[in-house]
């Protein structure tokens, strides 16, 4: 069986759907989907300029001191 994924865009169309699984004509799975923000998205205007350019500097920092190391 194929499984498909649909939005609906109606509360009767969600009837329609239960009544043909009713008919055991298809099985309704309900699934969301979350609509991630990405993490630069989620943080964008709420630093600083001063403390985002110390924030990457830092981090610009760590990487190097971790390129570094001898393990």
């Amino acid at each position: 069986m194929d499984t498909y994924t649909i939005e609906l865009t109606n509360q009767n169309a969600y009837k329609l759907l239960k009544e043909l699984e009713e008919l055991h004509i298809i099985r309704v799975l309900k699934k969301t989907i979350k609509h991630e923000k990405k993490l630069s998205d989620r943080f964008e205007g709420k630093l600083s300029q001063e403390i985002g350019d110390e924030l990457q500097k830092h981090v610009t920092k760590s990487r190097e001191e971790w390129d570094n190391q001898n393990i």
